[in-house]
């Protein structure tokens, strides 16, 4: 069940303000570490697969594997995440095709790299499905004697016989895309081949691309990303295709989409030029091929085609060109046609979220428009019905206060696929006929963990400037209140990134199930709210972020949930930077720290692999302004000696093309510098996700919570 609780809140409030006076690092008056890059003394880590740096890895990854592998625990562990990862009786992911077929990427012991397969509908609702192979990931790696992982497949509307696969070499972005014919099963001789390079590809007839690439020198953006849209004809090579439209090198990146009605019919060929990580400027392409700015506001997306119907998720306030005016989370819709013709055309407003709601998944069924609203963190299906004047809509009848996801819808009729999970309910699958508002349960997980006796509540933590934080706990219901409960706190906090609930079968059986509570947090700067609760800590103000964590935090401990012995903390990416900053200004509440592909030095952050991109979250440390509030938090910079941070476990992957692994290397050789213990595994394969394979995924799970075991349930704490 989930119960809501708040009566001890009145009595934290003294112990949940986290202003600088508060903070337990103690200032020091030594010169300011790593403020340039003549001045790092680890900048040679950054060299992604030189041979010091490469050899560096080496020999922390021979430390970290013998100690954590060396452990007892650490192949119980391992077999159960491998059984987990590689259960055959997980739900396969279904994907409508055009004439209602069923696609799914499946991955298992036996196919390690995966396999694209399809069944009809019929088939995929019975309990073995009959599935055939469209192309076998591993048997192609094989035998091309290459690294391959699947990165999807883009298919030319509405036949959806030729495809460009997109394929990474060891899990990189960066994908190599090659035409394949789903009919004949094989790759087409002779046809379109794009060498590795981020970007994408979008078909607008069987002998054209719409194509953002890296066509050599002068061609990237600052953030690494395509900074030119050409068209390719068949036969063309990259050069000799016509460029449509070029940015600005301190754009994110530029690329080319189309507007397909139901039947697969070209309605509009767009261009989006993204400017910062959350602006854009969205370009119509006409039919003699000059190239119109639309009237849609920065920060807003193109959400889907219904009935003619243009639907746009607006990010910010906006007085539209008709006089109009709209709030940031709305979901408006012109009729396209018309709308392309005078954008002073009306917009009709199909929903507006309240405060505590949130828009978090949106799709087109031929005839209905499906979305996942969330309220308080808890989620409901609504369908939308276009109308001249306004949009009615009706509720899904679905399993209540649960996660819930819209998944692939169909074109020709009104069926769409729902994901219903919580984190003790196994995930369901629901295919739901938007037309007539019935649901039938196709799929369910087995329980994959022992949750009887188990509960989750939902609490609020008061942040230092009063805003309530919401979070979870996952629980037995008689664990005692005295403090010493192994507690792992998981947070994430940016880039209007929602945690929601959801079933987690490696959470459940490598921690829960052993007597570990599970906590997630809801910060500032997720989506759990809509993009105001993102913009409440963006730039100047992701100090925000950080406080609405460390409140959870002291949440915890005020209520002897647990107690700083055994309190751990995970995240990666933003939310390895999230760890990172509540080790180095608030080490006195945990005992552990998983700190998965981190962002860490934040004063370079933006001069590293994608990293420019994220400006627009953090700030730019070349404007003195915005340095200033950026050095104040970034964990590199601030790690200091003498403070009681705990051994902590840092991983990285040497592919991963998003977030440079020189920010984990570098914080864990400045922590070693400073006389702490540090556990440091970098995985030579996998990409910013960290697991190429299924193998490696469970290696890395098992390392996480051997180590979580050996930091919060041990007496006294291993290193």
């Amino acid at each position: 069940m989930i119960r809501s609780s708040a009566a001890v809140l009145a009595a934290l409030l003294a112990s949940t303000s986290l202003t600088s006076v508060s903070m337990a690092q103690t200032a020091s008056s030594a010169p300011a570490f790593a403020t340039s890059e003549a001045s790092d003394p680890y900048v040679w880590l950054e060299d992604v697969e030189g041979a010091r740096a490469m050899a560096w890895v080496k020999d922390h990854n021979t430390h970290s594997l013998g100690v954590l592998q060396g452990d007892p625990r650490y192949e119980p562990l391992h077999q159960q995440a491998l059984a987990i990862v590689q259960a055959r009786d997980r739900i396969p992911a279904p994907g409508f095709t055009h004439d209602g077929h069923i696609d799914n990427f499946w991955q298992d012991a036996q196919h390690v790299r995966g396999v694209w397969r399809r069944t009809t509908l019929d088939s995929y609702k019975t309990a073995e499905p009959q599935w055939e192979t469209v192309l076998d990931i591993d048997a192609l790696a094989e035998a091309e004697s290459a690294n391959w992982v699947y990165k999807g497949s883009t298919c030319l509307a509405p036949e959806e016989r030729y495809c460009l696969i997109s394929l990474s070499n060891g899990g990189k972005d960066a994908v190599t895309l090659r035409e394949f014919d789903s009919v004949t099963r094989s790759f087409v001789e002779g046809g379109f081949f794009l060498p590795e390079s981020k970007g994408g590809a979008t078909w607008l007839n069987k002998d054209t691309l719409l194509i953002s690439r890296d066509f050599g020198v002068g061609t990237l953006t600052n953030s690494g990303y395509p900074m030119i849209v050409k068209r390719m004809m068949r036969g063309q090579s990259l050069d000799q295709a016509d460029v449509l439209f070029m940015g600005e090198p301190t754009d994110v990146s530029v690329s080319g989409y189309t507007l397909r009605d139901a039947d697969g019919a070209l309605k509009a060929t767009l261009i989006n030029r993204s400017i910062d990580f959350y602006s854009s400027e969205t370009y119509r392409v006409t039919d003699d091929g000059a190239v119109v700015k639309l009237a849609l506001p920065a920060k807003s997306d193109i959400t889907g085609l219904v009935a003619g119907k243009l639907v746009v998720s607006l990010k910010q306030d906006w007085t539209a060109p008709s006089g109009q005016d709209f709030k940031s989370g709305d979901l408006i819709a012109w009729p396209l046609d018309a709308w392309l013709e005078d954008q002073a055309t009306p917009a009709v407003l199909v929903l507006r979220p309240t405060e505590r709601q949130a828009v978090e998944g949106v799709n087109a069924t031929r005839n209905t428009l499906v979305v996942a609203l969330y309220d308080n963190v808890r989620g409901s299906v609504r369908v939308y019905r276009p109308g001249d004047s306004e949009w009615t809509y009706s509720t899904l009848g679905l399993p209540q206060n649960v996660s819930v996801g819209v998944g692939s819808a169909s074109e020709t009729d009104d069926k769409v696929f729902v994901s219903v999970t919580g984190y003790l309910n196994p995930s369901s699958l629901w295919l739901a006929d938007a037309a007539t508002g019935a649901v039938d349960q196709v799929k369910s997980m087995p329980a994959k963990f022992d949750a009887t006796g188990m509960t989750v509540d939902q609490h609020e933590a008061r942040s230092a400037d009063g805003t309530m934080i919401p979070y979870f706990v996952v629980h037995k219901a008689d664990m005692p209140l005295d403090g010493s409960n192994p507690t792992l706190l998981y947070g994430y906090g940016g880039f209007e990134s929602s945690l929601l609930p959801g079933y987690s079968a490696t959470v459940g059986k490598l921690w829960l199930e052993r007597g570990g509570v599970y906590v997630i947090a809801n910060p500032r700067g997720g989506g759990e709210f809509g993009p105001r609760w993102h913009e409440a800590a963006l730039q100047q103000n992701r100090q925000r972020a950080h406080e609405d964590f460390q409140a959870v935090a002291l949440d915890l401990i005020a209520r002897d949930i647990t107690s700083q012995p055994k309190l751990g903390i995970m995240g990666g990416s933003q939310g390895g930077l999230f760890m990172g900053a509540m080790l180095t200004q608030r080490p006195d509440l945990i005992n552990a720290a998983v700190i998965q592909v981190p962002l860490f030095d934040m004063l370079r952050f933006h001069k590293l692999l994608a990293g420019a991109s994220w400006k627009g979250e953090y700030g730019d440390p070349d404007v003195p302004e915005e340095r200033a509030w950026i050095q104040a938090y970034s964990p590199y910079q601030n790690l200091r000696a003498g403070q009681p941070y705990p051994e902590v476990f840092i991983h990285t992957s040497t592919k991963d093309d998003r977030v440079h692994p020189g920010h984990a290397r570098k914080a864990a050789a400045r922590l070693e510098e400073l006389g702490y213990p540090v556990l440091f595994y970098e995985n030579t394969d996998g990409g910013h996700a960290a697991g190429a394979n299924l193998q490696e995924t469970a290696r890395r799970l098992a390392l996480e919570y051997t180590y979580l075991s050996r930091r919060l349930m041990d007496s006294p704490a291993k290193e």
